[in-house]
């Protein structure tokens, strides 16, 4: 249950929690509910659909790229092509081959109307927090605009989820600690995914940065530093698509700066005085590191790993993915 004291919200999230977990025990035999469940496999399946159609329009608009240039270029046909090279060539005639400038589909539909409404965010924890991951969710909260607070309590993670769906939230945040030290970060975006996972490292509190000063209300601007990777700008819609579109006038600036695949989250504000600018650190500030992404939802266990960090292989101090 949802008490009035726990939820602490500009817009009152706890209200939809209420009424999700008032009625858990009568939700299995309601008609509403059956029809919402319907709704979400068919939307589900249509998203999982429309992705399939665009991997197999990406991969065979990859094979007419590579012909193209071969044939162009007077080189030998790529052995995996010669089998198909024949209905490739006639295919091309009929309909033009795809020009270097050519985009493949977005696979990730999920964001084709970003930017068009603010994102809207709620942030939780990992059951039974301690006062310092309270504290850190308090901080977060004013991180990323738009943001609702939802204490965790009993609520499980499947009831979290159908309370993001049916009062319109765009991501779940998840934060998570071991023993008393923040050490992990979940954003999931609604309704169908993608879910990143994170750890987190050298977490430092806003009351812990000397000369901290005060946190900004606006929208900020984000600089987004090296990620150049397939990997790594997947990272950066995931993480971009959190904050709203600022001002151009706005003096609050977000950074995430990718160096050896350590993600460092840095936040500040800047005042101009004549010719001179001067940057203060707000805070907080932390590093993320990337161990997973998957294809749906938090709630979702058998769904696919878009990509997994595998840090146990020969190769695993050689590698960059972001």
């Amino acid at each position: 249950r949802v008490h009035a004291g726990q939820a602490h919200s500009d817009e009152a999230p706890a209200a939809g929690a209420a009424r999700l977990a008032a009625t858990e025990q009568d939700l299995p035999t309601h008609p509403a509910f059956a029809t919402m469940l319907r709704k979400q496999a068919r939307m589900r399946r249509e998203y999982m659909q429309k992705r399939a159609a665009d991997a197999k329009e990406a991969s065979t608009a990859d094979r007419k790229r590579k012909l193209r240039t071969a044939v162009d270029e007077g080189r030998t046909v790529p052995t995996e092509l010669r089998g198909e090279a024949d209905a490739l060539l006639a295919e091309m005639e009929l309909n033009g081959a795809p020009g270097p400038s050519s985009s493949t589909p977005d696979l990730d539909s999920e964001y084709a109307s970003a930017g068009v409404a603010d994102p809207r965010i709620l942030l939780t924890t990992s059951h039974d927090p301690s006062s310092r991951l309270v504290q850190f969710l308090k901080e977060m909260k004013l991180v990323f605009p738009n943001t609702s607070r939802m204490n965790r309590g009993g609520h499980t993670v499947k009831q979290i989820v159908e309370t993001c769906r049916a009062d319109g939230f765009t991501d779940l945040v998840v934060l998570q600690e071991h023993r008393g030290v923040p050490d992990g970060l979940v954003v999931s975006h609604m309704p169908h995914g993608p879910t990143a996972y994170f750890g987190l490292a050298n977490v430092t509190m806003r009351h812990d940065i000397e000369g901290a000063t005060n946190m900004s209300e606006a929208y900020p601007h984000l600089v987004i530093d090296n990620l150049t990777s397939k990997v790594g700008a997947r990272v950066a819609t995931i993480l971009k698509h959190l904050f709203p579109v600022p001002k151009p006038d706005s003096k609050r600036v977000v950074s995430l700066v990718n160096r050896a695949d350590l993600l460092s989250f840095r936040h500040h504000v800047y005042a101009k005085e004549k010719a001179d600018v001067h940057l203060y650190e707000v805070g907080p500030r932390f590093d993320l590191r990337l161990y997973q992404i998957k294809l749906g939802t938090i709630d979702q266990e058998e769904v696919e790993n878009e990509w997994v960090l595998r840090p146990y292989m020969n190769t695993a101090s050689k590698r960059r993915a972001l």
